[in-house]
């Protein structure tokens, strides 16, 4: 008989008393009752993990709790109570645009999913803290998180999305200022500007423009007027036909069509990444070396190295140097560690600049639940003194102030140094105090924050937002859709009309190239031959590893059973979510249920599929284990192969590889789960469940 205490679907535990009368079972004995506090052993076959006692309260919790769980004016379906014990299913399975809108009142479904991409992708591993974050929101960085490529590229993609695409925005309305292309506009800026220098007024009146700007939103778009991104051409400030061909978005640099408002920009940065690592390796293997000879017809028949990633750079330095420099280098491994050890800062620096530039956006547009007007008047009122001493100083003064902190800089150090030691011991965290997220911009989220407080909310209301949709089609050629009327660019309708329906036939031939020639049959080189014969080489080669990892795990291997489904085929998926979540565990075929509706919310394991009712009983589902959502310490995505493995096998399957998920508790018992058709979901349905502190790591 199964161990009691397991949930299914949407179902609950089995009542306390059932279990007194059914733990009494003899056989081999595990720690698999627990309460919050500490375990407790019985007999059973069947490591099931039961919890006893209620859920914890949110007394510790914060902020980003209270605002999910509190009332707010405006609603979305996400937050209408359905007055029901069970999770509500919002349309995880159905086509966006029979998903209800907006799910959470005032945000966009799009832009609810814009965020939920972008979280996912940035959200690798978390763990639960002890204390309350000093900024009463979670789901910081923490100062330790660990490194990985895949980690710096996330937040590189972060710094282009945020702060590069904000500063070219920001360069392109400079330069419509500046080409007077918009004449009222400009002269009206031209004229405020040179009275406010003629009575020695600048600081002030920019310093009040600033507070305008940010107390009074509406003034952004009557000072700076919005346009397409794409469409304003950086050096004239005039309208320009975008580098995609079309204009099929708005917030992008290049004017991407898109299926989904925010994946032009997330392409644009995958891309921006990847060109700097072609750069790089570029460099690296000398594939523009000044000592290639013009005219090589071998070098244009064999595999481009930057193409199947060689080790082009030690074959470069062997060829010119005529000697083995890498058996003989002994800085070559000091250098890697060195570089390897200074990466962690360096994407810390990355991810801090991108979080700062977060919440300055989130306190200047705030986004539901979170407050209007509390963070974003608090800014501005930050500026009224600097507004006041503007008016009573004049420029000597300004100048002089400046030089004696200078000079204060420069001579004072043993001062600033005994006042330093005096504050760390006095006040040993006092720096993380001073922080800007914890001062004047204390309460406002960063997008990730954000994410998890939308997710939260969904889930407080028994009603769990649904994922972004997929789509695997190529967006629509078509432009975007385009109020003429409302812009104020110096161009006629007909000029706007032919930019943003630019096309790849006009742009060739503004190239000075044929049209025709793009169409024409492509060679086949010999390199694209022995490519192709290595792919699929590489493809049966993965197929017979796989195979034979089959045969391993049928014999008891642990590493073979965590390489079972990873690359799953087409339909081998069936529809799954909120509440189940077709998986593995230790090899074995079954789902992944959460229970809600429960005292103590559980996530549990069974190797038997739910008929969907939710009446199942447990001797029906017969889980594997079972553990409270309140009991778990951390999450960790983990891949499903190797960061090598994953880049050959993907090459070579042209497949997705289905990725894992680790569970670990507060006594430190792991469970991995692996072949996850819905991880990112999963994820975020348990980090979003309970009451606990998240720490990025």
């Amino acid at each position: 008989m199964p161990t009691p205490g397991y949930v299914f679907k949407d179902g609950g535990p089995i009542p306390d008393d059932e279990l007194k009368s059914k733990n009494t079972t003899t056989g081999q004995t595990q720690d698999v009752v627990r309460t919050p506090s500490k375990p407790v052993s019985i007999s059973t076959t069947s490591p099931v993990n039961t919890p006893t006692s209620s859920r914890s309260t949110f007394s510790s919790a914060t902020e980003s709790h209270a605002l999910a769980r509190a009332d707010h004016d405006e609603k979305g379906a996400a937050q209408n109570g359905h007055n029901e014990t069970e999770v509500k299913d919002l349309g995880w399975n159905d086509h966006p645009d029979d998903v209800p809108k907006p799910l959470v009142g005032g945000l966009p479904n799009e832009e609810l999913w814009l965020l939920v991409r972008r979280f996912n992708k940035q959200m690798y591993h978390v763990k639960a803290m002890n204390e309350a974050p000093p900024g009463g929101l979670d789901l910081n960085i923490a100062d330790e998180d660990e490194f990985s490529p895949d980690k710096l590229r996330a937040n590189i993609e972060r710094l282009y999305m945020t702060v590069i695409v904000g500063v070219i925005g920001f360069g392109k309305h400079i330069a419509r200022l500046r080409s007077w292309r918009e004449p009222r506009r400009t002269a009206a800026f031209c004229t405020v500007y040179f009275i406010a220098w003629i009575f020695n007024l600048v600081v002030p009146v920019m310093t009040l423009t600033f507070i305008i700007l940010i107390a009074y939103p509406p003034s952004r778009d009557i000072l700076f007027p919005p346009a397409p991104l794409a469409l304003v051409d950086h050096k004239t400030g005039g309208i320009q036909s975008p580098m995609a061909g079309v204009l099929g978005s708005h917030d992008s640099v290049t004017g991407a069509p898109e299926n989904y408002k925010g994946e032009a920009v997330e392409k644009e940065a995958g891309n921006f990444v990847n060109s700097f690592a072609s750069i790089a390796l570029s460099s690296a293997s000398g594939k523009k070396d000044h000592g290639n000879p013009d005219s090589d017809p071998l070098n244009t028949s064999i595999p481009d190295p930057t193409d199947i990633a060689v080790a082009g750079a030690d074959a470069k330095d062997n060829t010119a140097g005529g000697s083995n420099t890498v058996k003989h280098d002994k800085t070559k491994q000091p250098m890697e560690d060195a570089m390897w050890t200074k990466m962690r800062p360096i994407m810390h620096v990355i991810g801090d600049v991108a979080d700062g530039w977060e919440r300055f956006a989130n306190a200047l547009s705030p986004t539901a639940p979170f407050p209007e007007d509390g963070p974003r008047l608090r800014l501005a009122a930050l500026l009224v003194p600097v507004l006041a001493i503007s008016l009573l100083t004049t420029s000597a003064m300004f100048m002089k102030m400046n030089l004696f902190f200078v000079g204060f800089g420069f001579f004072a150090d043993p001062i600033i140094w005994r006042a330093a030691s005096w504050l760390n011991r006095e006040f040993p965290h006092w720096q993380k105090l001073l922080e800007i997220r914890n001062t004047i911009l204390k309460g406002v989220p960063t997008n990730a924050q954000l994410t998890v407080t939308l997710l939260r909310v969904g889930e407080a209301h028994k009603a769990p937002l649904p994922p972004p949709p997929r789509s695997d089609e190529a967006p629509s050629d078509h432009p975007a859709e385009l109020d003429k009327d409302e812009l104020t660019l110096d161009a006629s309708d007909g000029d706007i009309h032919d930019a943003i329906h630019h096309d790849a036939e006009s742009k060739a031939i503004a190239d000075g190239s044929s049209a025709t020639s793009s169409t024409a049959k492509p060679k086949h080189h010999h390199g694209a031959r022995v490519l192709g014969f290595l792919k699929g080489t590489t493809k049966t080669g993965v197929e017979a590893k796989l195979g034979i990892d089959k045969v391993r795990a049928t014999v008891g291997s642990n590493t073979a059973k965590s390489h079972l489904g990873i690359l799953p085929k087409p339909g081998d998926y069936l529809p799954s979510g909120p509440i189940d979540f077709q998986a593995r565990y230790k090899g074995k075929k079954g789902w992944v249920y959460i229970s809600t509706s429960a005292t103590t919310p559980c996530v549990s394991f069974s190797s038997h599929a739910s008929d969907g009712t939710g009446e199942q009983t447990s001797n029906e589902l017969k889980p594997i284990f079972s553990i409270p959502i309140e009991e778990i310490k951390e999450l960790k995505k983990v891949g499903g192969l190797g960061w090598k493995s994953k880049l050959i096998v993907g090459w070579a399957t042209d497949r997705n590889v289905a990725d894992a998920l680790e569970i670990i508790d507060k006594t430190g018992n792991s469970w991995k789960l692996t072949a996850i058709g819905l991880r990112e979901e999963l994820f975020n349905r348990l980090i979003a469940l309970g009451s606990q502190k998240w720490e990025s790591w």
